[in-house]
């Protein structure tokens, strides 16, 4: 019989399941950030705990082991300074004459549609030690972003 019409099982044909990747370089957190991290591991904890079927828990026993990962390795960032752009930082700027804000927070915490980007994103690192007043290379051009204002958010250092 020709392996082409071989069937062994359903197994020999799934994807390997592997771990969530951890993103590469330090886990820098705003305190909101550790405590999101904190709260999703209970979840997750509590999800294991009252899951009947075993590839559902394997999957979050998998989600599990990464945020607990990430949880262990966050660095809490202290706010910076006033009108200069670090982790938990509010930053008002104009990008080609656009005014536009965002808050620079740590890789898990990040959600753009809220405005909220990861100090690791294009836009981030680009932002990152600047102060008010700068003009910032991006996307090629050299004075791409002006820096507006820049203060530490308070919804993301409580």
């Amino acid at each position: 019989m020709s392996v082409a019409f071989r069937r062994e099982s359903d197994d020999e044909h799934k994807e390997p399941e592997y771990e969530l990747p951890i993103p590469v370089g330090a886990n820098l957190v705003t305190p909101r950030g550790l405590r999101l991290l904190g709260e999703e591991v209970a979840r997750l904890e509590a999800a294991i705990a009252a899951e009947s079927d075993e590839e559902a828990r394997k999957k979050r026993q998998r989600q599990l082991r990464y945020f607990n990962t990430r949880k262990a390795t966050a660095e809490v960032q202290a706010p910076a300074e006033d009108s200069v752009v670090g982790i938990g930082s509010r930053v008002r700027y104009a990008l080609n004459g656009t005014e536009r804000a965002v808050t620079i927070v740590g890789h898990d915490e990040a959600d753009p549609g809220a405005g909220r980007i990861a100090f690791t994103a294009p836009l981030g690192r680009a932002l990152m030690g600047t102060e008010v007043g700068d003009m910032v290379a991006f996307q090629g051009r050299e004075d791409a972003i002006e820096i507006l204002a820049a203060a530490a958010d308070p919804e993301v250092m409580a």
